[in-house]
Order: C-alpha cells, then structure tokens, then sequence
C-alpha cells in the first residue's frame, strides 16, 4: 500500500508529511514498543467459492503490509468446513492471488494441516477446565444462549469432570456419536454481554470427506477456534480482518491467550469494500450459476476476481483501485464507476488502437480502382508513439458502423449523409453519393466517391471536415463476436427486490456475432486486450476465443462521468 505523501513548502525548507492508515500506525507502535520484532501477515480464504473484489482488498492490503515493513505474507487456506469446500474453488483462488501480483512465496498452508494441534489445543482446554463437552441440541444451545437483553443460562453438562470430558472428546474422534449429537463447548462466561463468549461450540460433530484430509477426520474445529490457533502457529503477528469479527476479538484473544501460545497474534479490523449495484454474495452467485442465468463464477458480469479478469481487467487496475479506496474504519459504499476509470487509465497507454466495427454496414467507394487494395501506416496509438504502427488493408469496399450513416441528418451530426464529406480514418476524404435500402426499408449500401489527393487523411489544398468514422476492408476483414455488457442487476430498481431476490437487468448481455475487425485482430491471444476505435475496450475471451472463431469481451466503454476527487 502506497502512502500518501503531502508537501509543506516554506521559506526556508521543504518538509514532507507521510499520511498513514490507522492499521500502518498501529503496526509502526508495535514495532517500537518491541511488542513485535517482525511483521507477518497473511490472507485466510475459505475455499467455499471463488474470491470476489472485496476479496482483492484483503489480498493487497494484507501483501503490501508484508512488504512495507520487509515481512513476510502467507497464503492459507480456512478449510475448516467440508460440506461447502471444493478443490476447484482452492485452485481458483491460488490463480487468483498469483495473478494479483501477492507473492507468498513458498508458505502456502492448510488449516486443516494443523488438525491434530488442534485437537491437542481442545484437550488442554479440558484439561485446564475451560471446555466441555455438551448435548444440547443446536436449537437448545441457541435458546440457552440467551440474547442482548437477556444473560445465558449455563447447560446442565457443563460440570461434567475433566476425565469425562476427555472420555466423551476422545469418543467423539473415534466415531462414537452421530452428527449433531455432541459438541465441545468452551467454557467462559453465560452472562457476558458480548453473545461470542458465552460458552461458544469450539468442535462438532460432522461425518463428512474433507478434501485435503479425506476420511481422517469426523470432527471439525469451529472457525473462531481453529482462526486464532492457525495464526498463532504461523507466527502472524498482525491478524487483519473485516470489521464484522470485531465483536469475535475477545474470543480470539482468549483462545491464544488459554492455549498458552507465545508472543500471541494481535487482530485488527477494517471496514469491508461495498461496491455499487455489483453481487458478491456466493448464495446469489451460486443460484446464477445453477439457473443457468450466467455461464460459470467466471462470467464477466461477475465481480469474482477470475471475471474481472476473463472480462479484461488487469492487476495493475485493481491494485490503483484498491489504492483509492484506502482503508478505514467506517462502512461505505464505492461507486462501480471508479473501478471502471482504473481500467482505463490502466490502458489507454498500454495497449493498441485498432477498427472494429460492431455494427457493420458496406460502404462502396464508386470512383476507387476496381480490384486494387492498399496498405495504410496507421498508429498503433497515438498518445504512445512507442507502440509503433500497422499496416492496414484499404479497399474499394469498406465496412463501417451503421450509426455513421444516416438518412436525415439530425442537428450537429457531422458524419456521413448524402453531400456530406467525412475522414476515413488514415485514409482518405469521402463524400456520400446516395444510399440502397432493402425491401424493408434498411439501408444495405452507403455511395461516395473519395478524393485520391487526401491519403493520410488531410487535403492538399487545406479543407477541412468534422467528421472522422473508422471502417475495415470487406475482402480482408475477419468476422468476429462481440459481447457487450451491462451491469448484472438493475442498477434503476436496486439489488434486491421486496422478496430478497436479485432484480436481474435484461440486457446485462448484448451477443453481437457479426462484427468486423481489422486483420490485426485475428492474431489476438485469450486475455490480449485491445481498444475499439470508438466503441471501447476489449479482451479475447480466455473460454471461447480461438483461431478462427474471434471472441472478443467489452471491457469497459470510452467514457465516464466519473471524476477523481481531488
């Protein structure tokens, strides 16, 4: 994480002031007060679906930390819950933090790797007269547990004597009990006001494969259980989490603190990132999955990490993206807008100017040699000469886009209608002819005649015209799919409706299967982006872009309202 730095000027020196976020300060006072004699953090998915924007957050701002302060970032896996775990989701995510650029080096963990320390942990909890095993069904745990206004009352096995304890513990880890039928409490205090320290269930019972340790295992560690305990192994120093675990800090604290580790973990919360109008929720991704409505966690009218990315974004746009949010410690919402003002910034330098047209309709250059072709010099980019140019084909037949041509010519429209002389792009000046419709009435065909004196596109004789439109050779031409895409859901109605369902925006999807492109085009690779002469930036789509089937995905359109706020 970048900071942000502000420069007094006086008459007699420059003084620089380093602006840093609360978790930067707290760190740097750990360090000085020799609380810490390193800094180590870590990022703890769930493999229980794929890693979302919020999610890239957390990734870089607990791997810049690391870095900042010369320490070291693991990757670690909280597998402590097998009947939502998938391998695909665990590959996934590995993909997804590589691509971010968040080096963990070779400390990839397991929580459930640490299965048996913690079962160990448990027992000196028993032993210690801190944990218990108890019978009380989930339902009766809830009801005993009491509410805000209410205390707890303690359950009737909660004096049950430690070597019982650990009879009944060992036993729940042969197999002895049925799922749901015991669970291991700990033992703190029924009439704390804080609802996560009244006797909270630390192991269940839970007959289930787990991916990594097979059939191993029939009971399972509670997350608030076995989190702190896997920090504390791994030696993390700074446990960064979203704010919703605040009120779980004290039992994290006395889980390190009663199973006696030393130079404990310390946690620290920040405030979760809310995007606009996106769906991060995996009960709603899961459900778009299965009715079919998007094509995978992938589909980029998704904000998983894999669809910005299959959709075009780079890591380069997420980190700045996450830059400008920052961090703090108070809930809010950014606009979607700004995530889209990151990408473009991110290429509008980097990457090439290429034709396209998405909308095709011919136009026919009366007066241009029968059969002859030309190759035109044109710019890759002309705000980055250092991308060089192409050769690009020049026909007597061109396409161009059907919005260049209109029959009657609406106010300040300056492209081509019959008399009008327009710029091809690099090319020449045209001026219409006249127009062919079909029997429905459709324009088919655009005339006009060019001036062979303007090549380059500039007159000898100074003219001047206020039209420029892009265009691509019929006989050279590669056919292409363009996908264009809406945000999800309908950004008019909200997320949700009245019932919690999501409401879905029809035209999240606009498929355009005959688009033309320039022969340029044809070499892209899966994940090559490119801008669209005036119709926006695009990705070859990593699933169905292939040789000879062009698949190209918007990434985002030319233009924003957006503004950063200086």
């Amino acid at each position: 994480m970048e900071e942000k730095k502000l420069v007094l000027e006086t008459e007699e020196k420059t003084e620089e002031v380093v602006s840093k976020n609360f978790i930067e300060i707290e760190i740097e006072k750990d360090l000085a007060e020799g609380v810490y004699d390193h800094v180590q953090t870590r990022f703890p998915p769930e493999p229980n679906g794929y890693l979302h924007i919020g999610h890239a957050k957390s990734i870089l701002l607990n791997y810049g930390l690391a870095k900042k302060y010369g320490g070291k970032f693991n990757l670690r896996f909280d597998d402590t819950n097998p009947t939502k775990e998938r391998t695909e989701f665990v590959e996934s995510i590995l993909e997804d933090v590589k691509w971010l650029g968040a080096d963990f080096e070779d400390r990839l963990f397991f929580a459930s790797n640490y299965f048996e320390q913690m079962y160990e942990c448990a027992v000196k909890l028993i032993k210690k007269g801190k944990a218990f095993v108890c019978d009380l069904s989930a339902e009766e745990i809830r009801e005993y547990r009491g509410d805000y206004n209410n205390a707890g009352k303690e359950s009737p096995y909660r004096n049950r004597s430690v070597e019982e304890n650990l009879e009944l513990f060992e036993n729940m880890r042969k197999g002895v009990y049925q799922d749901g039928e015991k669970v291991l409490r700990a033992k703190i205090d029924m009439s704390s006001p804080n609802i996560n320290m009244r006797d909270p269930v630390i192991y269940r019972v839970a007959h289930m494969y787990h991916h990594n340790t097979k059939d191993a295992w029939c009971i399972y560690p509670m997350y608030d259980f076995a989190h702190p305990i896997e920090d504390a192994i791994e030696h993390i120093t700074h446990s960064i989490c979203t704010l919703e675990f605040e009120d779980h800090r004290p039992l994290y604290d006395w889980v390190v603190r009663e199973c006696e580790f030393v130079n404990p973990p310390r946690q620290i919360e920040f405030a979760k990132l809310y995007v606009t109008n996106v769906v991060t929720g995996k009960r709603y991704i899961k459900k778009l999955v299965e009715d079919g409505i998007v094509d995978g966690w992938d589909d980029p009218r998704l904000v998983s990490i894999a669809a910005l990315r299959r959709r075009g974004y780079t890591p380069e746009a997420l980190r700045k993206f996450v830059e400008l949010v920052g961090v703090s410690k108070a809930n809010s919402s950014v606009d979607y807008a700004m995530l889209e003002y990151c990408i473009r910034e991110d290429l509008k330098l980097k990457k090439a100017r290429l034709m396209a047209i998405l909308d095709p309709v011919k136009l026919v250059i009366d007066n241009y040699p029968a059969g002859q072709m030309e190759e035109l010099e044109i710019p890759m980019n002309l705000e980055n000469p250092e991308l060089g140019s192409r050769m690009v084909p020049f026909g007597k037949e061109l396409y161009i886009e059907r919005e260049d041509f209109m029959e009657v010519r609406p106010s300040k429209y300056f492209r081509l209608y019959v008399g009008n002389e327009v710029r091809l792009m690099g090319a020449y000046f045209v001026t219409c002819t006249g127009f062919e419709k079909d029997e429905n009435g459709k324009v088919t065909v655009v005339h006009c005649t060019y001036d062979p004196e303007t090549k380059g596109g500039s007159s000898q004789d100074g003219r001047k015209v206020k039209g420029t439109i892009h265009w691509v050779a019929c006989e050279t031409a590669e056919q292409a799919e363009c996908r264009l895409y809406e945000n999800i859901v309908d950004e008019e109605k909200g997320k949700l409706d009245e019932n919690n369902n999501l409401n879905l925006n029809p035209n999240s999807l606009t498929v355009l299967p005959e688009c033309y492109v320039e022969p340029e085009l044809a070499k892209a690779k899966v994940y090559d982006s490119f801008q669209f002469v005036r119709n926006g930036y695009f990705c070859a789509d990593c699933k169905d872009h292939k040789e000879g089937h062009l698949v190209f995905n918007r990434i985002v359109s030319l233009k924003s309202s957006f503004k950063i706020q200086k």
